[in-house]
């Protein structure tokens, strides 16, 4: 049996394989083991704190939920799939393509179920694991694909526990209400909401929308895809290769360019978005409210075809004074009026805050991330921090996020950190962290950056904005971003090959 000493030496200098643990088992988590796998690391285990894969897809259920990514773009690149029935894919597809594609490689295999990580802490060389089950286990490498958004935020209002009726968060939604004829009120009107709002409106009495502030939007050019295209698209895979690619190109390089500054492309989204406002919306008073007062793709875009209409319907309401409090009949607003409701939504997005949090990581001399991020995380090219040798973090801090495909930006993340488990192999290594001085200099060329582009100038205040006052985001076009993870440049971390060495937060 191995001793303690031994199962604590570097693995790279015992020659054995890595033990891997993977915190999420969403897109990133799947990726993960897929890649890992294929780079031939075995020694996998994934920490998943729900009973299923998937993820944003697997907690998120409300009604008209869909991804705003073409489905040819939004899907893994190792598993293309010519059977999506859509041009943007709803929720429940995608959870099952999520599914089958963990069953179909093996994913599912190494999936601890059930079973959060609540403690991090880092013992050189190894990483020092805790479940929500109260073990404790030993790794070599942690990968965290905790996602971006995954811990519900719910409004700071006077009375929110007060509420007589039914309520629930977006991402909780409770299919067991029955909302035909009643009085709902949505609290928020992001992508989210616009969604709800869109297929519920046409079935509930009264639907009451609360917005703080007006969103851009475009319409969603929906297509379902006939039989005879997903058959050929299964005959002749080269086309969805070729469907992946194209999408990704265009609609990369749209979005990409017009946040980064292309004023031109910027004035043909927001040409479109007003367009498409004139279009949908002939109240005038209604249109006004709806007008945005700043920049288009300032914030997250909306592509939804079907708020417009809703929001229009005689059984919608507008509310756009601002909430005063919440009561036991519904919600009050700050020109007096009580709106009352049967059942309250709260479409009020995630902390975007979080990351792996609320897991207690502590790295080296007792660091604690919680501490050092204080609301406005960081970290080096989006996957790493400094102190925290064999830390690795997938859609992390500042990586490119936005009207983009996460899966290709995870994948990417992915070959990144396997470039970097090759280098300890090779080399024998003890541990890898960022250097201080190339972190510093890396945020701070970015928070130089991200002044330029529309998340700044465009005049609004999103979710993307953190504790900094700053959004928390790639400032550079994606594409740039996916070279620099094919490219990593070792001379920014410490490559440790003693375990005396990977003890203290230092440069070099």
């Amino acid at each position: 049996m191995e001793t303690r000493e031994e199962a604590l030496e570097p693995w790279a200098q015992a020659g054995r394989q890595p033990r891997i643990a993977i915190v999420g088992a969403g897109m990133s988590g799947i990726a993960a083991v897929v890649k890992l796998r294929k780079a031939g690391y075995t020694d996998l285990v994934v920490f998943e704190k729900g009973d299923r894969v998937g993820g944003t897809w697997r907690e998120n259920t409300y009604p008209g939920l869909s991804c705003d990514v073409p489905s040819a773009w939004y899907s893994f690149s190792f598993a293309l799939n010519p059977d999506w029935n859509y041009r943007y894919s709803y929720g429940p597809e995608i959870q099952a393509y999520m599914e089958k594609t963990a069953s179909d490689f093996g994913v599912t295999d190494v999936v601890r179920f059930n079973t959060g990580v609540s403690d991090l802490v880092y013992d050189a060389p190894c990483w020092r694991l805790t479940t929500t089950r109260g073990e404790t286990l030993e790794y070599d490498i942690v990968i965290s694909a905790a996602g971006v958004l995954h811990r519900p935020a719910y409004p700071d209002i006077e009375g929110l526990d007060t509420f007589a009726g039914t309520r629930f968060h977006s991402a909780r939604w409770d299919h067991s209400v029955d909302l035909s004829g009643k009085r709902v009120g949505v609290i928020g009107t992001g992508s989210t909401a616009t969604q709800i709002i869109a297929e519920i409106t046409k079935r509930v009495g009264h639907m009451f929308v609360f917005q703080r502030t007006a969103q851009w939007m475009t319409p969603m050019l929906q297509k379902k895809y006939s039989e005879p295209y997903k058959r050929l698209l299964r005959r002749v895979p080269i086309l969805r290769r070729f469907a992946y690619y194209w999408h990704f190109l265009l609609i990369g390089s749209i979005i990409a360019n017009a946040t980064t500054g292309n004023k031109f492309l910027q004035g043909v989204i927001s040409k479109s978005c007003k367009r498409n406002l004139e279009e949908n919306v002939s109240d005038p008073e209604l249109r006004a409210k709806l007008t945005p007062n700043y920049q288009a793709a300032c914030k997250r875009l909306v592509f939804c075809s079907e708020f417009y209409p809703a929001i229009s319907r005689d059984n919608a309401h507008l509310i756009t004074e601002g909430i005063e409090r919440i009561t036991p009949e519904g919600i009050q607003t700050e020109d007096g009026a009580l709106h009352e409701l049967d059942v309250l939504v709260f479409a009020t997005g995630f902390d975007p805050t979080s990351f792996i949090l609320p897991t207690k990581v502590t790295g080296e001399d007792g660091a604690d991330l919680a501490t050092l991020w204080d609301g406005a995380p960081r970290a080096h090219r989006g996957v790493a921090m400094p102190g925290f040798p064999n830390f690795w973090m997938i859609e992390g801090p500042t990586s490119p996020v936005g009207n983009l495909s996460l899966i290709t930006i995870s994948e990417n993340q992915v070959d990144y950190v396997i470039a970097m488990i090759d280098r300890m192999r090779d080399e024998g290594l003890a541990a890898i962290a960022p250097r201080i001085d190339a972190y510093v200099r890396y945020n701070d060329a970015m928070r130089v950056a991200i002044k330029k582009t529309v998340w700044v100038t465009g005049g609004c205040n999103s979710w993307y904005i953190d504790k900094s006052g700053l959004p928390n985001l790639y400032p550079w076009k994606p594409m740039q971003y996916l070279r620099e993870m094919q490219q990593p440049v070792y001379d920014e971390y410490r490559l440790i090959r003693d375990v005396a060495e990977s003890a203290g937060l230092r440069a070099a």
